[in-house]
Formats: C-alpha cells, structure tokens, sequence
C-alpha cells in the first residue's frame, strides 16, 4: 500500500519560516521526482517546487529565493524549507511522488500565515 506521509505545517507569522516533510512508502518503482503543490479553497492546485532524482531542483516564480527543496531519493524523503513566509503562502501543501509508471500524492499539510 503506497503512503506519502506530510507533516510540519502549522500557523507561523508572517516573515517567519517552516519545514514541511514527507515521507513515501509502499514505492517500488523507479523515482523520477519528488516535489510539493499547494491548494487553496477554491483556487485550482499550483506547482511550489520539486527535485529529481539527479537532484536537479525547479521552482515557481512566486517562491523563488524563499523555499528550498531537498530530498533523500534512497529513502522516499523529501523535504520544503520554507522562509520569509507570507500570508498569500497559505494553503494546504501536498506532496507528490512521480515514478517511472504513475505519480501519487499525499494528502496535505496545512500552512497558515498570519500575525
């Protein structure tokens, strides 16, 4: 059974930083990527970033030089370091996994940016 696994959103303040994660299990197909979107109510899901397995990083516009992404390909881990947050960042982050057949998805982290 195939379980990708989020955990670190919270509420932060405005400026302030979080560290998403997700961990990936149940995967025995060959990893392309690993990476995160985000979703809020009513808006249409929009790509935050993801990684491959040559560690080759991409980003949206709108986070760049703010979040990083990293991954432990080996372990099915990946990760969102996430800076200078603002209140538009928020929205539920979902992790997703594309592999050599299909991709799979998590089910969301919530990110809440408010003073």
């Amino acid at each position: 059974q195939v379980q990708l696994v989020e955990s670190g959103g919270g509420l932060v303040q405005p400026g302030g930083s979080l560290t998403l994660s997700c961990a990936a299990s149940g995967i025995y197909f060959s990893l392309k990527s690993m990476g995160w979107y985000r979703q809020v109510p009513g808006n249409q899901r929009e790509f935050v970033a993801s990684i491959t397995s040559d560690d080759i990083a991409d980003y949206a516009d709108f986070v760049k030089g703010r979040f990083t992404i990293y991954a432990d390909v080996l372990s099915k881990k990946v990760y969102l370091q996430m800076n200078t947050l603002k209140p538009e960042d928020t929205a539920v982050y979902v992790c997703t996994v594309a592999t050599v057949l299909r991709d799979y998805w998590g089910q969301g982290t919530h990110v809440t940016v408010s003073s």
